[in-house]
């Protein structure tokens, strides 16, 4: 059994929304089957960190979920993007998943999961541009968050932290982020979120203060799920 994640596959099969009209993203969901199926075993789980359809509604969502549970192996964990604005209570999207029979996908939302000897902890995360009072609000309703699904781990083994915006920007980063880090001894973090030009001028991949960073969105991959172990 083995640990995978990506993000950002911006998913649009029951909405008019493709990603093809920005560069590179040419037939990006045969690429991401292809591809992910061709090193994803049944046995496998892969966390998905954010920005998975374009649907408004959970109701309009049955086609993105249909694809992810049914044609891409292995078990999903998803977490919540900026863009995933069908996204409510776990109670409401856990009830939607088992009442639609997509029973290969779980809901990373204040809570973790065991995989192998993996913690898998996160949360959505938030601009760091902080702006106003409103985005300091969020911002820390999202660190509470991250705390949540920490706390709720059963502390064995390694934790990894799954971010959807960046825990850095350039030359910004998350204090609160990384205290946290250091409280819970995190030593790795995957996010997504950044595409196009925003990879290279603004993703940082490396060690931060003891922390592994990678930047997993989808074209920064190349369409394809990162082993993690």
């Amino acid at each position: 059994m083995s640990l995978y994640c990506i993000a950002d596959l911006h998913l649009s099969l029951g909405t008019d929304k493709p990603m093809d009209v920005f560069n590179g993203w040419v037939d990006y969901t045969e690429r991401i089957l292809k591809n992910w199926n061709n090193i994803v075993r049944q046995e496998d789980t892969v966390v998905v960190a954010g920005d998975i359809s374009w649907a408004m509604k959970i109701e309009e969502c049955f086609a993105d979920f249909d694809f992810i549970n049914n044609r891409l192996n292995g078990t999903k964990i998803l977490l919540k993007g900026n863009h995933d604005y069908w996204w409510g209570t776990k109670k409401k999207i856990d009830k939607y998943l088992k009442d639609n029979n997509f029973d290969k996908i779980k809901i990373l939302f204040n809570n973790s999961y065991k995989v192998g000897n993996y913690n898998i902890c996160g949360t959505r995360g938030w601009n760091l541009e902080i702006d106003s009072a409103e985005d300091e609000k969020i911002l820390n309703r999202e660190l509470g968050r991250l705390r949540l699904s920490l706390d709720s781990s059963d502390k064995e083994g390694e934790t990894i932290v799954f971010l959807h915006y960046p825990p850095i920007f350039g030359t910004q980063y998350c204090k609160g982020i990384f205290d946290i880090f250091k409280d819970y001894n995190v030593k790795k973090c995957y996010y997504g979120h950044l595409h196009g030009q925003k990879i290279i001028r603004y993703s940082f991949n490396g060690e931060y203060e003891g922390i592994k960073l990678r930047l997993i969105s989808t074209d920064s991959v190349a369409f394809t799920p990162v082993l993690i172990g």
